[in-house]
């Protein structure tokens, strides 16, 4: 396949899935070889074939879909964000009365792939100094039943790992076969991973934490974007804080939330 002729089919099919085709430009090859895997499964031609067999299967949309993820992850991405939420985000709603009690905070991980994310959460409830004493209940939800797969098996591979601090890696990581690593238990005891799309559901929570990152305000359409921060926005306790990508911002207008910290908003009256 070209990268012309899938570049234009994007064009022609994101719109359609609400997606936006600003948010593809760079990491469309991926989702082109999904794409011309795709093809070769249903044996068709070109992409031609491939949209009149989406317009005589509309359920093809739904595996389209899922084509268009984009799963680039890693534990601790961001590793200056993960500093402030162990240092300064999860420890003030923590002893924020909005917050319950301190012992126990509740997060979404909103598109967690294969687990880095909502595990680099559990990894810092477990060891970070600034939350002892609070417990973290993390939910994950992610619609690719592949990526939960990964996510409840817990082993990765080296270069997912490059970010997480050599102590935190010795202490809750350990080598199961040449540059695989095995995430200790204890650490995947307090995630709920949830098959769960984020286009059209969430959670009930409420959350005091809401982590939606390199997800919704990247890939997802403007009219999409707004219905998933209102739900979001549901979800959350007043002063609770949502979490965005470092080169995302919210949807206009966005009453409800006021800015925290750089990627965090905090949930407002």
């Amino acid at each position: 396949m070209r990268d012309n002729d899938c570049v234009k089919f994007l064009r022609w099919a994101l719109p359609r899935l609400e997606y936006r085709w600003r948010g593809f430009r760079r990491p469309r090859r991926q989702v082109c070889r999904r794409i011309s895997r795709r093809l070769r499964e249903l044996g068709l031609a070109d992409l031609g074939a491939y949209r009149e067999r989406l317009r005589k299967a509309p359920a093809e949309w739904d595996r389209l879909a899922l084509l268009c993820r984009v799963t680039i992850s890693r534990f601790f991405r961001d590793p200056e964000l993960f500093r402030a939420l162990s240092d300064e985000v999860l420890p003030a709603l923590a002893a924020a009365p909005a917050g319950g009690s301190r012992a126990d905070l509740s997060v979404w991980c909103a598109g967690c792939g294969a687990g880095e994310e909502p595990y680099s959460l559990a990894v810092i409830g477990r060891l970070a100094p600034s939350l002892r004493g609070v417990r973290l209940r993390i939910t994950g939800t992610d619609v690719d039943l592949r990526q939960l797969g990964r996510a409840v098996r817990a082993v990765y591979p080296e270069s997912s790992l490059r970010d997480v601090p050599p102590s935190w890696r010795r202490a809750v990581f350990a080598p199961v076969g040449e540059g695989q690593w095995r995430l200790d238990p204890a650490c995947r005891l307090g995630v709920d991973l949830v098959r769960q799309d984020l286009r059209h559901a969430a959670p009930r929570g409420p959350f005091d934490l809401v982590l939606c990152r390199n997800l919704a305000f990247t890939y997802f359409a403007g009219p999409l974007q707004r219905r998933v921060l209102r739900r979001i926005r549901r979800r959350l306790r007043p002063g609770g804080g949502l979490v965005v990508g470092g080169h995302e911002g919210l949807p206009e207008p966005f009453a409800g939330f006021e800015p925290w910290r750089r990627s965090v908003w905090r949930a407002v009256e």
